[in-house]
């Protein structure tokens, strides 16, 4: 008898049903399009309160994202494989400091559920179901570790904060909100990624 109940305790258990990797990749890349507001906080060591901006975003699937800073002032970035540029009003101009392959690589991955370029990067950890799943990247690559001591991803449907705990005490976390799926794209965004 005690031998069944445990047979049936372990079947039932959460180990039995873990989310998996192929899972979240499944659900974060489903969607055409994600758009949204996000408001990221970067809390410095040097300083007592966090650095705020807030703004829109849009990833559109296998084409990049088009950051679209409002406040505390108006800065657009697209994001996309071959590099990140700025809209200084009239075209995308590239900015070589910002457009390191390895924070491109990270940052689409990380949004877009591309976890097999993070791989390579990072171990991770996974837990939760797909209407609540928590993602715990720790740097495996000599380059990574020198800069992060983790990053915390969390989710449903889609990616809802990411928390970039630094190496030397800084942290950015990044809340994503409003999120709209599949949704017509704004002209401006429709011309960055397309």
């Amino acid at each position: 008898m005690r031998k069944a109940l445990l047979l049936v305790l372990l079947l039932l258990s959460p180990l039995t049903f873990a989310f998996s990797e192929g899972e979240l990749i499944t659900l974060l890349q489903t969607p055409k399009n994600v758009q949204g507001d996000f408001t990221q906080q970067r809390f410095l060591k040097s300083l007592t309160k966090p650095i705020t901006t807030q703004g829109k975003f849009t990833l559109l699937a296998q084409k990049g994202l088009l950051w679209q800073m409002e406040k505390p002032f108006a800065n657009q970035l697209r994001v996309k494989k071959d590099g990140i540029m700025q809209w200084d009003g009239k075209q995308w101009v590239a900015n070589g400091k910002m457009g390191q392959a390895e924070q491109i690589s990270l940052f689409l991955g990380l949004l877009s559920g591309d976890i097999s370029g993070l791989k390579s990067q990072f171990d991770m950890t996974l837990g939760g179901n797909a209407q609540h799943w928590h993602l715990t990247l720790t740097p495996s690559s000599l380059l990574m570790k020198q800069i992060f001591t983790d990053i915390q991803i969390q989710g449903d449907n889609v990616v809802k904060t990411i928390v970039l705990n630094e190496k030397q005490g800084d942290k950015t976390h990044i809340q994503f909100d409003h999120i709209q799926q599949n949704q017509p794209l704004s002209a401006m965004a429709q011309s960055a990624l397309e």
